[in-house]
């Protein structure tokens, strides 16, 4: 299977987790903005959507969308525990965790990346991210991770999408169990992998 993706992107959270499933993933690097990817190639003809991750599996099959590839991935390897079983109320619990980061966090954060932002919008979404990031800091309290103990395709999304942040300059100092989440994922080996994968040679 290939996985395409761009750094820094949304795309590190299935890599995350093929690494965390022991899924070896192809990886195919993409530059958004001209629409091409490393190997010659216009990635418009693979998705027309245009943006990573883009999942290509081995039959010519192509699955769009962070929170369906996640969940994907999750399921070749159900051993692993990164997605409940389908069917039960704790997998609906998981994808409505990964509907509120999609929809509340990683949207959110899209006009702070965009220079020409007007400095009151970038103060409004900003604080509508603390307000979302309050309800998973108080998810956070007394966890190791969203769900508990176990890590999940949830946590790899909200760990990537949090790294976010620096990047343009917003303040979560004060939210301590996410800071201590960011730090407790980093650390996994799987994580690591990931982002030493991504990184531009």
């Amino acid at each position: 299977m290939k996985l395409f993706y761009a750094p820094g992107a949304c795309s590190l959270a299935p890599n995350i987790v093929a690494h965390e499933a022991g899924i070896n993933l192809r990886l195919q690097k993409v530059d958004l903005k001209t629409k091409t990817i490393e190997t010659p190639g216009d990635f418009l003809a693979i998705n027309p959507k245009g943006y990573v991750p883009t999942l290509q599996l081995d039959n010519g099959e192509v699955l769009t969308e962070g929170p369906a590839i996640v969940q994907y991935l999750a399921d070749l390897a159900p051993n692993t525990g990164l997605a409940p079983p389908a069917g039960t109320f704790e997998r609906y619990r998981l994808q409505e965790m990964l509907g509120y980061i999609n929809s509340e966090l990683h949207k959110t954060y899209s006009p702070l990346f965009k220079p020409n932002t007007p400095a009151e919008v970038r103060t409004e979404r900003q604080e509508y991210l603390l307000k979302r990031y309050a309800l998973i800091e108080q998810q956070l309290q007394g966890r190791q991770y969203l769900f508990g103990d176990r890590f999940s395709v949830a946590d790899a999304y909200l760990f990537t999408v949090t790294t976010w942040a620096s990047a343009v300059k917003m303040d979560l100092s004060k939210l301590t169990n996410l800071n201590a989440f960011q730090a407790r994922t980093g650390a996994r080996p799987a994580v690591k992998a990931a982002l030493q994968a991504e990184r531009p040679s």
